[in-house]
């Protein structure tokens, strides 16, 4: 018997299984052999949410939530977000190593290169009501890009992979961009390569009557870094839905779409918004012991605090605070920066926090950071599908290339009525 196994006794029927283990899991498939008798189906897991389940295997981004540690490709976030670019972090989610510098110039110059979109697309975004919401209209669009791109359907060809992976993380910003203009009434912006992926996208949002659009450089970088953090975060929902729909071998950008819809939900890429409408609500810092006093009555819930997946500070969290005090040096302080920091300061001193791990996440002050930049709230969840689109399409690649993925097909356990008759209208 081997040690990396697990012995399994059925308590039903009195007999053994040994299941191999395998980086700490077993396949779920191994319990099938698991039956009463010859016509049973076989024991099955029921994980609702997949707390405890693996779909995959991944190389790409790894999370210990204990520790607080968060890595792409085995690179710290810290070390990353103080010393790379997006575009370098980009390249390596997707390609799995950091690139040289030819290979850096290769790809910034082809990423840089297709931020254009079709001019029907302008023509597609005029269709959009005036206060159509600016992820409605992203997710559409990128949807709507399918069409433009027929050969995006030979997924098995990395050649083709490649070139849409491109198209799609250069075309993400001036989708964006081009959400919040038609949602604010003003003429849409059209790229400007001379400037970085970060300048180029707040080129495209700013830029009004002026000739050429220069980004304050504090502004840029701190976009910049907000992008790094936000570029993949392992199987999330987002993520997992990208893979789920991506199994059905449709082309990227309709997986993308769909992984934007996963995002556009409040639970997920909505969450640094409600912290920000939290804070307005709570209005000042007087306030605060009131609020922390409801919390603990479970009255009501502390946005921002705790993570599903962390159970100490999110490393993300603590590259975010410093960006924060930079740009308020800019844009002027919040007055809600000195109510975020009175909370963060009881919930890392308070028991009824610290014992429930509830610590700031990186939704926390990347709320407070968008709304100094001027974007309204509404945008925040678009802001937060520009880098993830990197993270998507470097998952969606490993699937493709992954020989145990087939189909996504969760089972069920059926809850419904046994078989019965129809019974006719007259003897209802």
């Amino acid at each position: 018997m081997s040690k990396e196994s697990l012995t399994i006794t059925d308590n039903r029927t009195g007999k053994s299984y040994e299941v191999p283990i395998e980086r700490e899991s077993i396949r779920a498939m191994d319990l099938r052999q698991i039956k009463v008798n010859d016509t049973d189906f076989g024991l099955m897991t029921y994980d609702p949410a997949f707390t405890n389940t693996a779909a995959c295997k991944s190389g790409i981004t790894y999370i210990d939530g204990a520790n607080g540690v968060l890595n792409y490709r085995g690179y710290p976030i810290e070390q990353l977000a103080e010393k790379s670019s997006f575009l370098e972090v980009a390249y390596l989610l997707v390609s799995g190593e950091l690139p040289n510098q030819a290979q850096r110039d290769d790809w910034v110059h082809s990423i840089m290169t297709h931020t254009f979109v079709h001019e029907n697309v302008n023509k597609f975004m005029d269709g959009f009501r005036y206060d159509a919401h600016p992820m409605s209209q992203l997710i559409s669009t990128i949807a709507a890009l399918s069409s433009f791109y027929p050969t995006a359907k030979n997924i098995q060809d990395p050649v083709e992979r490649r070139l849409h992976i491109v198209r799609m993380i250069a075309k993400m910003p001036t989708l964006a961009a081009w959400s919040y203009r038609h949602s604010m009434g003003f003429p849409l912006v059209y790229p400007d390569n001379d400037l970085s992926y970060a300048g180029n996208f707040l080129s495209m949002i700013k830029k009004m009557s002026e000739a050429k659009y220069k980004p304050h450089p504090v502004l840029e970088r701190t976009l910049d870094v907000l992008f790094i953090l936000h570029a993949d975060h392992e199987q999330n929902c987002s993520t997992s839905t990208m893979r789920a729909v991506g199994s059905s071998q449709v082309d990227p950008y309709s997986a993308v779409a769909a992984a934007a819809g996963a995002l556009y939900g409040p639970l997920h890429g909505g969450a640094n918004e409600a912290v920000l409408r939290m804070l307005r609500e709570i209005r000042s810092v007087d306030r605060v012991p009131e609020v922390i006093k409801q919390v603990k009555a479970g009255e009501r819930r502390l946005m921002g605090f705790g993570h599903r997946v962390y159970k100490s500070y999110d490393p993300r969290a603590t590259a975010i605070k410093k960006l924060a005090d930079q740009v308020f040096e800019i844009t002027g302080r919040s007055p809600l920066l000195d109510i975020a920091l009175e909370l963060e300061r009881i919930a890392l001193e308070d028991d009824y926090f610290v014992g429930r791990k509830l610590y700031p996440n990186v939704d926390f002050y990347s709320g407070l950071i968008y709304d100094a930049m001027g974007f309204p709230t509404a945008m925040f969840t678009v802001l937060f599908a520009i880098p993830r689109v990197a993270g998507w399409l470097a998952q969606w690649n490993e699937l493709v290339d992954d020989k145990d993925q087939r189909i996504a097909r969760p089972r069920q356990i059926f809850t419904g009525p046994a078989r019965r008759d129809y019974t006719p209208m007259l003897n209802r």
